[in-house]
Parts: structure tokens; sequence; C-alpha cells
């Protein structure tokens, strides 16, 4: 039977109201191209285009947005085969950085691989499961740390971030949490997993990404406002901002603009030193791109 397919990204989100700090990057993308091979694993296709269709794609989000940079996050689609991240990073040059998938057995070669190709992290996903266990990330740490790689990491807080946190902070690399959390909103904020994920973030134990909201909730996003203004307010250092585009395996959410996403952002983080702590130090420090 055939999978179904990926809905391709709106053509041209809605550019902000405000021009965004120097240096300002989106921190979780993806990439696609139909020159790669797809995972036997995976649950969809992707939209239909070439490396250098989904690139010229991407220039025109970054573009419109204002945004400078960007971390290629390499999606399931592709399994561990990071080909069409390294790929899109080689194309983009320095204003790419990568975050790569790999299998509990990846070797001192494998990571190295990755680390010279701009790849600064690896993903395990709790959510919708992958090829990385949470046991292979704890024995892969102290390998990844040697490179300046981190964790990446989709969970859904009120389900998982009670029973890891203590692991989280005893990992001797930096851990980013996906998606604000994925947290249950209508918990609220002092639900315990979410505070847990606040607290790891106001100590620097964690990093989280603001970002995945249409997962979430619906356009314009204010069901997920009070969550974004405690992470913030809660250390803007340990925040990013991200868009999640073209918006893959989107589920039962409706496909967003991101340019909606990042006003959405923008309405709750109004303060600009704190905008540009979280749209361009926060990536600067965390992916080694050159200070703007």
């Amino acid at each position: 039977m055939p999978l179904p397919r990926s809905a391709a990204p709106v053509p041209r989100p809605h550019a902000p109201g405000i021009a965004l700090p120097k240096g300002a990057c989106d921190a979780h993308v993806h990439m696609l191209g139909s020159e790669f091979a797809l995972w036997d694993g995976r649950v969809e296709d992707p939209a239909p285009g070439t490396l250098d269709d989904w690139a010229e794609r991407l220039e025109t989000h970054l573009d419109t947005l204002g945004l400078d940079r960007v971390v290629i996050v390499h999606t399931i689609l592709y399994g561990g085969d990071n080909s069409v991240t390294q790929a899109a990073i080689a194309r983009l040059g320095d204003r790419a950085r990568g975050i790569g998938l790999v299998t509990d057995a990846a070797t001192e070669a494998d990571l190295d691989a990755l680390a010279e190709t701009g790849i600064r992290g690896v993903r395990l996903n709790y959510i919708h499961g992958g090829i990385l266990s949470w046991d292979g990330v704890r024995a892969m740490a102290p390998r990844l740390a040697a490179r300046d790689m981190h964790v990446q990491m989709l969970i859904q807080a009120d389900l998982h971030m009670s029973d890891l946190a203590a692991e989280v902070r005893a990992l001797p690399v930096p851990v980013v949490f996906d998606h604000i959390g994925w947290p249950n909103l209508a918990a609220g904020v002092t639900e315990p997993g979410f505070d847990t994920l606040r607290g790891l973030v106001a100590d620097g134990a964690a990093h989280v990404k603001l970002s995945g909201l249409y997962r979430l909730c619906g356009a314009p996003y204010d069901a997920a406002a009070t969550h974004i203004d405690a992470l913030a307010r809660a250390n803007p250092e340990g925040c990013l901002w991200a868009s999640d585009w073209p918006h893959l395996m989107l589920a039962d959410a409706t496909r967003p603009d991101a340019g909606i996403l990042l006003q959405a952002f923008l309405d709750v983080v109004t303060d600009d030193a704190t905008r540009e702590v979280i749209l361009t130090r926060t990536p600067e420090r965390l992916y080694g791109f050159s200070a703007s």
C-alpha cells in the first residue's frame, strides 16, 4: 500500500512586522531531496522535489522571515543515512549547521564523519520512535562531548521529563528539548513534567526549542503563550526559536505558516535584548556559529 505523502509548506510565509536581530537563526528545519534514498521504516513519503528545489524553498523561507542562519535536523524519512542533511549544509556553507541521526552502534568514525560536515548533535525521538535509544545516548555521551556535540530529544514533558531529569543533569553534553517539551497545554505551566523542564532550563542544565506550536494548538497559537513565556523568563540563554519547516508528519495538525509561528514568539517575547539572545546568541554558542 502506498504511503501518505507530506504536504508541501506554504510557498512564502508571512513576513514579520519587525526586523530580526543580525545573525538570527531558525534552529530546526528539515531538508529533503528526491535523489537521496528513503528509509524503509518511514511512515510517509516527502513532498516531491530535488535538493536544489528544496534549497530554493528554504532560501525563500529564510529570506522572507529575515533569518541569517539555520540548523538542519536530519529527518527520520531518510533513516540513519545523513547524506541529504550533509549535502544541504555543504551547499549553505557556514550559515548552516546540522543535527544527525545515528544508531546505538555508531562508531568513532561515524561520529567523526558527522562532526567534520557541520553536524553538531544527534537526535533521540521518544514520541515517534527512531533508531537511537536513551541507553545509546548515555553510552555515547562522552564521545559526543569529545567532539563538542550534543543531544537533541523529542519527548512529552508530562510523560517522560520527571523520569529523565536527573540523568539529563548528569550527562556530560548539552541536552536540547524540541517543541517546548511537547507539553500538555491544558495542564498549564505548573504541570510537574513541564515545571521540571522549566527548572532544567533555568539552571542551565538543558536547552529548549520554542518550536512546534502547531503540533500542540491552532493558529495564532495563543494557547502556548504562557508556556513560551515561562521558558523564556526562566533563562533566555537556554532557549532557541525554530519553525520546524517544512512541517513533516503532520498527523492531525494543520499545515502552519512559519511567519505566523514566528509572530507568536515575537508577541510573547517583546524585549529586544531577550529576542537577540534567543534568536542569535544562544544558537551562536550552541552550534558554533561565528559571532555576529
